[in-house]
Formats: structure tokens, sequence, C-alpha cells
């Protein structure tokens, strides 16, 4: 299918040189009678080079501040339609991979320039708004052995972790299974949903695979490395409870623990599998239900956690929301109550900024770590959605998000709280969804696991 194009001027186009804006100049000084010759025209100052370029900067920053990121390219075109000294700049590798990091917000190249990396991220989100994307029906079947619990992107891999306490990992973008790793069981295992996986981390630049199960373990895998799983940490629920959540990135890992009082939170620096911090009381009010999670699949979901950007952690129950300074040995920031609670599994995380679902049914999108409000939108699009609240779930990426409420997968614009559209694929009842800058995956009951690419094709 047809896919969006760069903007023209990314491709160094807009007419002969010093035709735009030395002839727009010129029109003007005649129109307005000045004579004058002491004012030169911006086609006859050379500009230095760094001042063209941090112009261009801003103008772009500025534009995707106020309108959202798409904004930037077509901003930053005008700037270069200026003059030939400014259309100069667009050659500049320095500028794009200053606008790649503030606008997008990514420091890695995959792109053989960073202008093509810019181009590379400006079209994917242009294919997410415009729901351009290309489907695959990854594994087709779905025994209740095989119920997922948790789905993770990254650039590379997608992986699916399951309540048999296996995790399968797909190659991306072709969706093929790679592996499938295994949780170690215990001797001495408690309750028969203990290996249930709780979370996955990918750590691209690493290669390094980490997941954890409901019992507290957990493994590390070395993609590398062919069945180098290990266990990194013995969990042990009479002291700690059950592992309800885990997260993570390259520097931390987060785990949300339920069961035990004043040790709802335990941190890990993801490097040394060195323990850090121990300690919170944010699940203690739910510790009877963290039990139930071992024996019952259908006893309410407890709590979640996701790590954002600069450092911190959020936590998640159905009646508060908590954040924690990683950097600050787990020091809580900032707690907020939920006067309408909160659909646990409607809650996500993306850089600086969190999504939550409240019990009727009302998105709010938060800054982190102030949690000041950035939009809000209603997901209920029909009467009959009020019905399936308690079945939904949400993701989010940098600009959109993702909701999935019985078979229907919806879109918004996490920024402005627009409503976009919905997949047009009906996969029937899915439980879990994933969303990264390009990838969409969901797991549904009944047709197993579905992915979505927004990117080039």
């Amino acid at each position: 299918m047809p896919m969006s194009t760069s903007p023209p001027s990314l491709l160094g186009g807009g007419g002969s040189e010093g035709e735009d804006g030395e002839e727009a100049v010129s029109l003007g000084s005649r129109r307005t009678g000045d004579t004058s010759l002491s004012l030169p025209r911006p086609a006859d100052v050379v500009w230095p080079e760094h001042f063209v370029e941090a112009v261009a900067a801003q103008v772009a920053v500025d534009a995707a501040s106020s309108a959202g990121p798409l904004a930037a390219a077509p901003a930053v075109v005008a700037v270069f339609q200026v003059c030939s000294t400014w259309r100069a700049a667009s050659r500049s590798e320095l500028l794009w991979q200053d606008l790649t990091r503030r606008v997008w917000t990514s420091r890695g190249r995959s792109a053989p320039s960073w202008r093509d990396e810019f181009v590379r991220h400006h079209r994917t989100a242009a294919n997410f708004r415009a729901r351009r994307y290309a489907y695959s029906h990854l594994l087709p079947t779905s025994p209740v052995a095989l119920s997922c619990r948790r789905l993770t992107l990254s650039d590379h891999h997608l992986a699916a972790g399951f309540l048999n306490g296996s995790v399968c990992l797909f190659d991306l973008p072709a969706g093929q299974l790679l592996a499938t790793y295994w949780a170690n069981p215990h001797l001495d295992r408690l309750g028969r949903f203990s290996r249930a996986i709780s979370g996955i981390v990918l750590a691209e630049p690493d290669e390094r695979l980490a997941f954890a199960s409901q019992d507290g373990d957990v493994h590390v895998v070395r993609l590398s490395i062919a069945g180098s799983v290990q266990r990194a940490r013995v969990g042990n629920l009479m002291e700690d409870g059950t592992l309800v959540d885990f997260t993570g990135n390259g520097r931390w890992w987060v785990g949300l623990f339920a069961g035990v009082p004043g040790r709802s939170w335990r941190v890990w620096d993801a490097a040394t599998e060195q323990l850090v911090y121990v300690g919170g009381i944010l699940t203690d009010p739910d510790a009877v239900l963290g039990w139930h999670m071992l024996i019952d699949l259908s006893s309410p979901v407890v709590g979640r956690v996701r790590i954002v950007e600069p450092g911190f952690a959020v936590g998640f129950t159905d009646s508060s929301m908590e954040v924690v300074d990683l950097n600050d040995t787990g020091a809580t920031v900032i707690r907020l109550e939920l006067p309408h609670g909160a659909v646990v599994d409607s809650v996500d995380a993306c850089e600086d900024r969190v999504i939550v679902v409240d019990s009727r049914g009302l998105a709010m999108v938060h800054w982190v770590p102030a949690l000041q409000e950035i939009c809000r939108f209603s997901t209920l699009r029909r009467a009959e959605d009020q019905h399936e609240l308690g079945e939904m779930s949400v993701c989010m990426n940098r600009n959109y998000a993702v909701v999935r409420s019985a078979e229907r997968v919806r879109v918004w614009d996490a920024t402005t709280g627009e409503y976009l559209y919905s997949l047009r694929e009906r996969i029937g009842e899915a439980l879990v969804v994933a969303a990264s800058d390009r990838y969409v995956a969901a797991w549904a009951t009944d047709t197993g696991l579905h992915l979505w690419d927004f990117g080039d094709m």
C-alpha cells in the first residue's frame, strides 16, 4: 500500500537557489518604497553555519511543542526555503542529529544518516496517524496453556510471556519465532500460577532479555548466546509476596509486589543485578488479592508499574498512583489518590508521560513526575462500551494511545485527545496489547498473536 513520503525540503528541493527568499525580500522593499542600499538581503549575507542551524532547530522544536512532532518537518522546510545559504544547512548531519534527539527523543541511529533517521521517524508517526500499516498473524493458536500475560516490543524484537512460565521471542519486522525460554521451576512452588510471567524487559543495546514470574524469580537471557537462560534472582514468596508486575530498561529493573506489608517496591541495578531498594506501601491494601493471583486467574489485577524518563517509576493500583525517584533510592515524589479509581490493566507510560483510565472510562494523560494533565478523552465510543470497561487495556507510544476493548483496537492522539480510528482487523477478544513507535501487538483469546507494522514498507 502507498506510504507517506518525506517532506520535499528534506530532500533539498524548493526551486532554484535564491529565488524564494531573495525575490520575496526585494519585492517587499520595492513595495514599501525603501530605496536604501544599506539593508542587505538574506542571500547577500554569509550567515554563520551554527547560527542557521540553531534557528532551524529552534523553529522545528517550537513547532513540535505547539502542534506535535509531525509539525517539525514542515517548519524546518520553511527555514530552508529562505535562501540558498539557509538551504545549505539541510546538509548538516549535526543539525539532523540534534533534531532527531529533540523532536523524536531518539539518540540511536539505524538509518544510513541522521537526516534519514529523522525522515524515518516522521514517516512512521505519519503512518500511525493515517492508519497505514502491514498486518501479520504471528501465532494463530491459543490453547489455555499458552494464555498470554505480557507483551513487550523493542526496535528489533517482540517478546510474549505466558501463563505456563514460557517466553517466546520473535524477530521484527519479519515476525519469525526465534526462541522459547522457560522459567526454571521451584520444587516448593506455592500456587499453580506461581510461574506465570509477570513482566519482560528487552534491553536492545545489550542484547539482553530479562523476564520475571509471579513467584519473584528473575531470569536473564543473552540473545547472542543460544540457550543462555540464567536465574538472576530467586524469589521468596513468604518474605516478599507475589510479584504482580515487573518492568525495566537498560539501567533499572523494578518489581511491584503484593502480599507482605511495607515491601511493595523492589528496585535492582540492571547492569549488576544487585538489589538497591526495598520498601513502599502502595499495594498494602491489596495484600490478600496478591496471594490470590497465585491460585485464581479471575482475581482482579492488583497493580502495574512503569519506568518513565528521566529515572522515575510510576506504580498504579485501582485507587492510587505513586511516583518514586529511582535516582534517590526509591524516594516517593508524589502520591495521588484516584477519586474515580482506575482500571489497572488500562495504565501505561512512555518517556515522561503516563496514561490511566478511570472507572468512568475517562483516559487522562499526565506529565511525570509532577502529574500535570496533558489531555483527557473518553474511551467509550458507544453505549455498550460501558459493559466492556472491566475488560479494557491501554498502551501508548510517544504520540498515540492504543485502547483495546473487546474485539476493537482503537487509536487516539495522546497529546490532544483526538480520536483517530479503529484498526480494520477483528481479532476477537484481546487480552494483552502493547505499542512502540512503530508496532502494535495484541494477543487474543481465540486467535493468538497479532502484529501491526507502521514502518516503511
